[in-house]
Order: C-alpha cells, then sequence, then structure tokens
C-alpha cells in the first residue's frame, strides 16, 4: 500500500501534471460537452490532455466524439491489461481513458479495486500536461472521491433550480466533510454574459450564507444551436464550428485552465485512495 502511494507522489513530482475534476451535481447541465470541449482546446493549445471517462457505469465520452473502443477501464480492473493499453486518442491529439456502460459493478467498486485503479495510474506511462476528470452526475461516493482527488474542481451550473440546488448539495458535502473549499464555476448555456454573472450571483448568495466555501466563475458558454448540431455530428463544437459563440467561450476557458498554476506540493492525481485505505 505504502508503495503505491509513493508511486502517485513520484508519478506527480516527475510530471506536474494538472489535475480538474468536472462535476456538477445534477445530470443534463452539459457536464461531459465541457469537459470534452476544454479538453480539446487543450490540446488545440498545444496541451497534452488526458480525460479520464469516470462515470464508471455509464460512460459516454467515447460515444460523443464516435470513437470505437476495444477495452475499457473494466479491463484494467480485472488485470488484462496495463491502462496505457485502453487509452484511445481524440480529436487534437487528446487521450482518452473510456469507462464501461451499463455495469453496476463498476459504480460499486470496492476498496481493494480502487487500489487497482490508483496502481494502474501510478505505472502509466503515457506523458500529459492536464488530466480532466469527467465525473458522473450526482453526489455518490464515486464522484465525491474523483472530485476530491482533484486540484481544481469545476463545477457546470445552469440556470435551473434543481442544478443550483444540487451544486450547492455538492459543495457543501466537499466542504463539510472532505476539506474542499475553492470552486470554479462554469455557467453553462446561459442566453447571454449578464445572465451568467446573475446565475452565479444567486449561486454565491446561498453559500455565502451558508457554507465556508471561495467560489470563481470562470466561464459562461452561451446557449448556442450548433452544440446540439455538434453532438449529433459526434463531434466537439470547437471542432464542428470553431467560430460558434459557445467555441469560442470553450477556447477562453482552456487559455484560463492553462495558466492556473499547479500546486507545490503532490495533490491530485487520485492519491487520496490511497491515504484513505490506509487510514482505515
Amino acid at each position: 500500500m505504502i508503495d503505491q502511494a509513493s508511486g502517485l507522489r513520484k508519478m506527480q513530482d516527475l510530471q506536474k501534471v494538472k489535475v480538474i475534476a468536472v462535476s456538477g451535481g445534477k445530470g443534463g447541465v452539459g457536464k461531459t460537452n465541457v469537459s470534452l470541449n476544454t479538453a480539446i482546446a487543450l490540446g488545440q493549445q498545444g496541451k497534452r490532455v488526458l480525460v479520464l471517462d469516470a462515470d464508471l457505469g455509464l460512460a459516454n465520452v467515447d460515444v460523443m466524439l464516435g470513437l470505437r473502443v476495444k477495452r475499457n477501464l473494466s479491463h484494467v480492473l480485472s488485470g488484462e491489461c496495463e491502462l496505457d493499453d485502453i487509452i484511445i486518442e481524440g480529436p487534437a491529439g487528446i487521450k482518452i481513458i473510456p469507462a464501461t456502460s451499463g455495469s453496476q459493478s463498476m459504480v460499486d467498486l470496492t476498496p481493494a479495486e480502487h487500489a487497482g485503479l490508483i496502481r494502474a495510474f501510478s505505472e502509466m506511462q503515457t506523458q500529459f500536461d492536464v488530466l480532466i476528470v469527467d465525473t458522473a452526475a450526482g453526489i455518490s461516493d464515486m464522484v465525491l472521491s474523483f472530485t476530491r482527488a482533484a486540484q481544481d474542481v469545476m463545477l457546470v451550473v445552469c440556470d435551473e433550480p434543481t442544478s443550483i440546488t444540487d451544486c450547492y448539495a455538492l459543495m457543501k458535502l466537499l466542504s463539510r466533510d472532505h476539506g474542499v473549499f475553492k470552486f470554479k464555476v462554469v455557467a453553462n448555456m446561459v442566453r447571454n454574459p449578464k445572465e451568467g454573472e446573475q446565475l452565479f450571483a444567486k449561486l454565491t448568495k446561498v453559500t455565502d450564507r451558508f457554507l465556508d466555501v471561495a467560489l470563481e466563475l470562470v466561464a459562461v458558454i452561451p446557449f448556442d444551436e450548433n452544440i446540439r448540431k455538434s453532438v449529433r455530428k459526434q463531434q466537439a463544437i470547437v471542432e464542428a464550428f470553431p467560430q460558434s459563440p459557445a467555441a469560442k467561450a470553450f477556447s477562453s476557458l482552456a487559455t484560463k485552465v492553462g495558466q492556473w498554476p499547479i500546486p507545490k506540493q503532490a495533490s491530485g492525481h487520485l492519491e487520496f485512495f490511497i491515504e484513505q485505505l490506509l487510514a482505515n
């Protein structure tokens, strides 16, 4: 166990990888779209990007991009292959770790399987600058685990009461029980920048009153019919319609992400799994 933890820290020290979890609580807020478009825009800007599809039971990253997957995380956990063996290449040179679709066993990983997943990460040979973790909807243990692992937590919220409520619930859990107090917010599918700022204000009004957290609005992504068109084409909007309003917003977000500092201490890279297992 201790060897696994040191392996993860060694990987972090060698590679200086930026680890970002994209979450939001509610499903249907465009979280995977945000993850993929940000990743591809970063790839277009010359970054080496790895996307982990962390919706382990209902994977959809590969489907959204029309990619063929032969093996996925379940094959790594069963010992059939290494993590490097399942990585597929997406647009702009990004790399993707596909998960499983329709598998309850992947949703309910045991502590030993968690450890196996971490060991797989610590032994990866693939080099990258940014790891984007696209989490599942909801506030399951798996979502909380992956979100806690990241250096930056990016929450996707849209202007619906349920989205705001679920986003708040996720922040409450992470801040109260898991020591995560800083969140970057993406206001998604809004009509104009002012609406995005008003949405952010609604969120901060609640968090300022009840939670000890710091929020930062990092992107306002406009509602754009081209997103629906790009989804039908199984392409990201930054590739299919690069001059569209949403694509420009994603490119701007990617530029910001590229400038976020990497903490000096080893964090992220899911090493907390090992610390939790050692503590138990």
